[in-house]
Order: C-alpha cells, then sequence, then structure tokens
C-alpha cells in the first residue's frame, strides 16, 4: 500500500489527525525509569500500546535515539508498532540531506532497516538528493519546507530572485514538491504549526500533498488555526504532538496520562476541521 493511502486509512480508522512523535529523552523519563537508557524501548512501547488507537502516524525521531546507542531499541520498537499498531504509518524523522550515492545509502537505512513508512528529508542540495528516496514506491518523503523554528526565516523565508516571481525558498519547495519533484506521487512536506498564515500559503501552493505539522503543544502552535489553514479533503495534515503527550506525567500512570493527553488533542483537533473544504 502506497503511503499516502496508508495515511488515508489510519485517519478515518482513528479519526485522528494525530502523530505522537517519539522523542525519548531518559532524564525525562517516569520517576521509576529516569535515567535508564536501557529502557527506551519499554518507556516508548507503553506510549504506543496507550495511543495506538488515536493517532493518524507516529514519528520516532532518530537522533533520540543514536545519542544513546539504542538504535537496536527503534528496530524493536518498529516491530512493536507493526505488532500493536498495524495500520498506522511510521515516519522516520531524520531530516537527512546529501547527495546521491549517499542518500542511496540513509534510504536503505530508513526503509530497509528500520522499515519506516516515510522519512523527512531536507532539500536544500536538490532533487539528486531526494531522488533515491523515490525509488521506493510505496514509501513518504516529508520535504522540509517552513519549519517552526526561529531561525527557519535565515533562509526559507528569503525571496528568490532567479525565480519567475521571486517566491520565497518556502514556497519555491512547496511548488517543486507539488508539481515536478513529485513523480510517484510520494511527497509531502514539512510545515510548522506556529505559522497558520503561512500554513495557508503551503496549503494553496499544494494543494493535495499531505502536510507534516510539528509544533502543537509543548511548542505553543494553535491546534485550531493549523487545521483550519492546513486541512483539505484532498489534502490531509499530520499534526505533531511530542512532549506535551510523552511527558504527561512522571508517575507509573504515565501511559494512561499520554492516552488522556493525545486523546484531547485528536478530539480538539477534530472539532477545528473546516466545514467546507
Amino acid at each position: 500500500m502506497k503511503f499516502l493511502d496508508q495515511l488515508r486509512q489510519a485517519e478515518r480508522q482513528n479519526g485522528s489527525m494525530l502523530c505522537v512523535g517519539l522523542d525519548p529523552e531518559p532524564t525525562k523519563f517516569p520517576t521509576a525509569m529516569r535515567g535508564d537508557v536501557s529502557k527506551i524501548f519499554d518507556f516508548c512501547a507503553s506510549i504506543v500500546d496507550a495511543t495506538a488507537d488515536l493517532v493518524s502516524a507516529f514519528k520516532p525521531q532518530i537522533a533520540y535515539f543514536a545519542a544513546h546507542r539504542a538504535e537496536d531499541q527503534l528496530e524493536r520498537l518498529v516491530a512493536h508498532m507493526r505488532r500493536s499498531a498495524p495500520g498506522v504509518p511510521i515516519i522516520l524523522d531524520a531530516k537527512r540531506g546529501d547527495i546521491g550515492s549517499t542518500a542511496e545509502q540513509y534510504a536503505k537505512e530508513a526503509f530497509e532497516r528500520y522499515g519506516a513508512d516515510a522519512v523527512t528529508l531536507s532539500p536544500f542540495m536538490g532533487f539528486d538528493t531526494i531522488a533515491p528516496y523515490l525509488k521506493y514506491h510505496n514509501k513518504g518523503a516529508f520535504l522540509l519546507c517552513r519549519t517552526s523554528n526561529p531561525g527557519g526565516d535565515d533562509f526559507q523565508n528569503q525571496r528568490l530572485a532567479g525565480v519567475p516571481g521571486e517566491p520565497r525558498l518556502y514556497e519555491h519547495i512547496a511548488q517543486l514538491a507539488q508539481g515536478a519533484w513529485n513523480l510517484n506521487g510520494q511527497l509531502g512536506l514539512v510545515v510548522g504549526a506556529t505559522y497558520p498564515a503561512e500554513i495557508a500559503r503551503v496549503r494553496a501552493l499544494a494543494p493535495s500533498l499531505p502536510l507534516l505539522i510539528p509544533g502543537v503543544g509543548a511548542q505553543g502552535g494553535d491546534a485550531q488555526a493549523t487545521v483550519q489553514a492546513g486541512w483539505r479533503q484532498a489534502g490531509p495534515i499530520i499534526v505533531n504532538s511530542s512532549r506535551a503527550v510523552l511527558y504527561a506525567s512522571a508517575g507509573a500512570d504515565f501511559a494512561q496520562a499520554a492516552r488522556q493527553v493525545a486523546l484531547t488533542t485528536r478530539d480538539m483537533l477534530q472539532a477545528a476541521k473546516p466545514t467546507q473544504s
């Protein structure tokens, strides 16, 4: 099944646009396992089990595993997600971006080693760094477009004098992803929830692409504004929340608390859907 079809199926099945980001930081774990890097799998698996019926995707961030030499735990976690949430796509948040031969290895890492359904990429070095991922025809790739960090303005919001119409860089990326680069309908875009007006602009330029939208929850993005700006019947959105869900409680009830936050967030996002889109 192609990634976009898998995403739509999970959205319908769970009535959800919510993605839970799996960014395990052992120093923030519940008291009983705090600081124990060997518990990364156990912590994340508990979150997955508690939220599997509430999400449209899970998004493990590879750095949080690799920094603790826990890549083997990430492999185990993906296998666990396949069993516990078989219809929910897995987006590997890696933000890779390198020349073709190296990109081939990164694609193999994401899709063969870890078995992800999609991966996040930086498009800064051009299409030849994206193309190796598109050889995996059933997989997805989300290109960084308009990110939620303050430094995003340094490049993404600058105008391109050499391109007709002088679009801003993020607008040009959105146009390429909707058009010339999207050879097999595999591309999506990453757009931060802290810029709802620019989510709307990206949606206008890329009406049918899935948008991965981080920044709701601990980063302060407005859920209602995000959904109103980005969700369309033809263009799904995946709204990510990580810390607000993962660290909802420091007690033994951490998984139940994570479920409650995820449930509240899912329902808030669903209630914000435009009536006509």
